[in-house]
């Protein structure tokens, strides 16, 4: 597993790390550069072996402009423990980090050990997230958290920020009076009134290190499975630290209807976590993997209609998406070719999730048996746990576990060949089937067709007894009329008041759809709702999809964005504030 990752400015393959040691300690000043500012400072302490036949006399390591290594010094077993300075210099690499090169006064010898202690701070940047108390749930104190994936580690200590390698940590926090300290790690302990010390005994990605402090509050809800339920502004739905999985506040709708994305930062222990992708181009290994797992576990609890109308959903959204970016855009591979330069967070999209889930259910399809199937996934979880991988070691893998399927040469059917799954941009060649979902789809398309209509027949409307439906048969149904939209006149503001329950929704998921709709019929007297929303958190899965949906609605919903975004991009996530930027100012207008 050779990979090369270009998104990393780290010598990875010239040296293993085999442990790091944090030991920093967190202030929470105001903003800005100067004493007694916010930020974490103090040592990083990476355990490394040499792995170049002939020696190396230098080392590069993934940083950014907003970490300041003030020291750097070198420890070699069986050398009178001495710490000898070492030579440390940054070196550009990309707009989203820089390498940090440090330089031996002797070359390390080929399988030698040693320490290499760094001692940095790191204040304002990408990668350490800081709120001030009003962007907190409990507006009493500010809060801190990371946020690795994909490459924003390198701004949170200096290190090989590549998912290609994975170590063990240790790290040892110092925080104010009143504070906790979490972290994605297997155990943790308080060290006198205000330390925290964590350990994480099994090896896993730059990516996968993640640490929060706050005025935080736990609760025993069932066995030990954390989640950290993160500030409002937090940008995803989920992060699968080990561990301690990060949540948006989003799921708490009162009414479990939104359990699929646990489900699913669950699935990411076994893929993603324990098996993971060698670099970001191969990210649907870990996600097309979790969809699949995600949708298994769902089945069994849920029963077949309900998954199959939540992958309704998702593949409503992998057509929204493949309509908005042209079938034919490069991203719409599994296989994504990240060049150099560009930042893997900015190829995120839906493909690697929803044809990823097509293409492992294209696999289950080709067993034709769930319970053998089953245990091929656990196979291969078994096989490569502790590894990162490319397509090709799964692949192989898979035509080697089933003999009369690699006899059968299915990885060349003609239209379905795994070539052109993992290199063809566009629409997944094979969609599983998804006609379980019907007796729930049925009568969400036949209610959507019925508010299609110019002359509205009210008494079969008002037949379709919706209260029953489930969250899920809700979004079916917007995601429906959205496709349909514009309405004809005065059909939503009926809607909105025939509906309470969607048009007053405190469930995420459907007052982003409600939002959308209202932008798309220019349902003005609703337009404070998505502001309220946008207001309300920070996802970016909501806030991208809406601010595209103001930008090409009427004049008054271009207002309402450039509005709504002079009053939240200071809570908003650095990523989220640089999309709408782009969303609001297209480059090269």
């Amino acid at each position: 597993a050779q990979a090369a990752d270009v998104a990393s400015a780290s010598s990875f393959r010239a040296f293993e790390i085999l442990h790091l040691h944090l030991d920093l300690r967190a202030d929470f000043g105001p903003p800005g550069p100067g004493p007694g500012s916010r930020g974490l400072s103090g040592t990083a302490v990476l355990d490394l072996r040499c792995l170049v036949p002939e020696g190396a006399s230098e080392l590069r390591l993934d940083s950014h402009p907003c970490l300041e290594v003030t020291a750097a010094a070198a420890l070699r077993p069986g050398a009178a423990a001495e710490a000898e300075p070492v030579a440390c210099h940054a070196r550009p690499f990309s707009h989203y980090g820089q390498a940090l090169c440090v330089t031996f006064p002797r070359p390390c010898r080929a399988n030698e050990r040693f320490q290499l202690r760094l001692t940095y701070r790191v204040g304002e940047g990408p990668g350490v997230c800081w709120l001030t108390p009003e962007q907190t749930a409990g507006k009493k104190k500010p809060f801190v958290y990371t946020q690795g994936q994909a490459v924003l580690n390198r701004a949170f200590f200096p290190c090989f920020d590549t998912p290609a390698v994975k170590y063990k940590y240790s790290a040892l926090v110092e925080v104010p009076d009143g504070f906790t300290a979490v972290m994605s790690a297997s155990t943790w302990e308080k060290r006198g009134p205000n330390k925290f010390f964590f350990q994480m005994h099994q090896p896993v990605p730059s990516y996968l290190i993640a640490l929060a402090i706050g005025d935080l509050v736990s609760a025993e809800v069932g066995p030990r499975y954390d989640l950290l339920f993160m500030p409002p502004s937090f940008p995803f739905g989920g992060m699968e630290n080990p561990c301690l999985t990060f949540v948006t506040p989003c799921l708490l709708a009162g009414d479990r209807s939104l359990a699929d994305v646990i489900i699913h930062e669950i699935s990411h222990s076994w893929f993603g976590n324990l098996v993971t992708n060698a670099n970001w181009g191969e990210f649907w290994l870990n996600e097309g993997f979790t969809m699949y797992a995600q949708r298994r576990i769902s089945t069994i609890l849920f029963g077949a209609a309900y998954t199959c109308l939540e992958a309704a959903t998702g593949r409503a959204l992998l057509r929204r998406h493949m309509d908005v970016s042209g079938e034919e855009n490069p991203l719409n591979k599994l296989r994504v070719k990240i060049e150099p330069g560009i930042d893997p967070d900015d190829t995120y999209n839906e493909t690697p999730y929803e044809k990823g889930f097509c293409f492992v259910s294209y696999l289950a399809h080709l067993v034709g048996d769930q319970d053998q199937f089953d245990n091929f996934l656990k196979a291969y979880v078994d096989e490569f746990k502790f590894q990162s991988i490319l397509a090709e070691d799964f692949l192989e893998f898979y035509l080697e576990y089933f003999p009369e399927l690699k006899k059968r040469g299915v990885e060349s059917i003609p239209g379905f060949e795994f070539d052109r799954w993992l290199n063809t941009p566009g629409w997944p060649p094979y969609l599983p089937d998804l006609s379980p979902g019907d007796s729930l789809m049925k009568p969400a398309e036949e209610l959507a067709e019925l508010w299609m209509s110019t002359e509205l027949d009210m008494q079969a409307i008002e037949a379709v007894a919706i209260s029953t439906w489930k969250t899920y048969q809700l979004i079916y149904f917007l995601d429906k009329l959205l496709q349909k939209s514009p309405l004809p006149p005065g059909n939503v503001k009926k809607l909105g008041e025939l509906y309470p329950k969607i048009s007053n929704a405190r469930n995420a998921e459907l007052q982003l759809r409600w939002g959308q709709i209202v932008l798309k019929n220019d349902h003005q007297e609703d337009f404070w709702k998505v502001k309220e929303f946008l207001q309300s958190q920070g996802k970016q899965k909501y806030t991208l999809p809406l601010y595209h949906a103001m930008v090409s609605g009427s004049e008054v919903a271009q207002t309402l964005a450039k509005d709504t975004f002079a009053s939240t991009a200071s809570q908003l996530h650095n990523n989220v504030v640089n999309y709408v930027q782009q969303i609001l100012e297209p480059k090269g207008s």
